[in-house]
């Protein structure tokens, strides 16, 4: 090789690794962290997390990535929560609608006739049409082409967000939008899903009537109007299709994940599912429809629902967030834009909380007379201003599903209950439930 074009080679070599060491510094600029490995320029701390275990790598270097943040978040929330309250959230009006879709779907498992059957999209369906009634207005048919193709594109992207291309692609985002790909997946399915929403909206525009406002999106197109000569608006229809997605993917995914996952113990566990059995019974009988005021009279049922959600811990590294100032902290300080995930899965198996965190144990949240005994530590909609904004409509429908699917059915499982494996199909972002199949016997 000629001296010039090594001397070249050496520049180029030299000047990279000031422009890594510069950015490396900046990164870690102002203030005091708190302790954990010391990252590499560029890399960080990715040699030290398993793509495949992300939970318990995140737990080892306590890092993470950023959601949506300050005035933005402020304005959405504040409106979000009057608008879902509105349509019957926490109400009469969101019981009856949970409780008309839990008996189609005692329709559907009755088609099954006791064969095996994955409940994926069973679960999907019927959890889907709740949160559709509040943000379009209404339910959709099981047998919709639309709305089954909706449904499969949530539970490939919940699927997708936890795998390692999804991973490296939210940290390397800079680089790996321009290399081929898996990861691109993602981004597809959530276009896809954003035309339908953004579809919904001018269909919705089209008929507005101000004064009668059918379902979320009519009120937020209402509040645009409102707001439309405020230069500070978060109110416009990028953030409304965004919104109204965060609300329908949330609104499917979790709620259906957990049922599906709790199905699985129950079948790992006969014992504790007969135990349920025998409390829906004594309260309800075998006739009535369960209604959420039966919660407070059957403390077991309640235990094994509040059990089900510790143990399986659908997002256990919760949603993550932006410093927006710097900010003291147990004595050290996270500068402003200091990415912090709150790993909620490390309070739900917390020893100091629960004796056998490990195992599933309804008696974690039960005390020495067979009471319903509430656990700080339970916090699987994170806590304080970031608390899930669909946490008593998500409780609600746990508690009415299971109720109203055991109070018909009992649960038989392909395999001997110690084989019933209750690994997570994919573990990152979300815990995903292995695929199984199952069957239903009438009672």
């Amino acid at each position: 090789m000629e001296l010039g074009g090594a001397m070249t080679i050496f520049l180029a070599l030299c000047l990279s690794c000031l422009l890594l060491l510069s950015a490396w510094k900046k990164m870690h600029k102002g203030g005091k962290l708190p302790p954990g490995p010391t990252p590499l320029p560029f890399l960080g701390n990715l040699l030290q997390l398993k793509t495949d275990e992300t939970f318990k790598s995140f737990m080892a270097v306590s890092q993470g990535v950023a959601l949506a943040n300050g005035e933005r978040w402020r304005q959405l929330r504040r409106f979000s929560l009057t608008a879902l309250r509105n349509f019957g959230m926490g109400k009469r009006s969101i019981e009856e609608r949970i409780q008309e879709e839990a008996q189609y779907l005692l329709e559907e498992f009755r088609k099954t006739r006791g064969l095996p059957f994955d409940p994926i999209f069973f679960l999907s369906r019927t959890v889907s049409n709740v949160i559709s009634a509040v943000v379009f207005g209404s339910r959709f048919d099981y047998e919709d082409k639309t709305f089954l193709s909706l449904l499969r594109m949530i539970n490939e992207s919940f699927v997708e967000m936890s795998t390692p291309w999804a991973q490296l692609y939210d940290m390397y985002s800079c680089v790996m939008q321009y290399l081929p790909g898996r990861h691109h997946r993602i981004y597809h399915l959530i276009e896809d899903l954003k035309a339908f929403i953004a579809e919904r909206v001018k269909i919705n525009q089209a008929s507005l009537d101000p004064n009668a406002p059918r379902d979320f999106i009519d009120c937020f197109l209402i509040q645009m109007e409102k707001e439309k000569k405020n230069p500070n608006s978060e109110f416009n229809t990028k953030n409304l299709v965004l919104t109204t997605l965060n609300l329908f993917f949330a609104g499917t995914e979790t709620v259906s994940s957990t049922l599906r996952y709790g199905f699985l113990f129950l079948m790992k566990y006969p014992e504790v599912e007969e135990k349920v059995h025998q409390e829906i019974d004594h309260v309800i009988g075998r006739n009535r429809v369960p209604a959420s005021e039966d919660r407070m009279k059957m403390p077991y049922t309640d235990a094994v629902i509040h059990e089900i959600q510790r143990v399986t811990d659908i997002v256990p590294m919760g949603v993550p967030h932006t410093v927006i100032r710097d900010t003291q902290f147990r004595g050290y300080t996270l500068p402003k834009g200091t990415n912090v995930f709150p790993l909620l899965g490390s309070v739900l198996r917390d020893t100091k909380y629960f004796s056998h965190p490990e195992e599933f144990n309804p008696g974690h949240f039960l005390d020495e007379n067979g009471r319903f005994k509430k656990n700080d530590a339970f916090v699987p909609f994170s806590s304080g201003k970031r608390v899930c904004l669909g946490e008593a409509m998500a409780r609600m429908e746990l508690f009415l599903y299971f109720t109203t699917i055991l109070q018909s059915f009992s649960l038989k499982a392909l395999l001997p209950p110690k084989d019933i494996d209750i690994s997570p199909k994919v573990s990152g972002f979300g815990n995903v439930p292995p695929t199984y199949e199952m069957c239903l016997v009438p009672r």
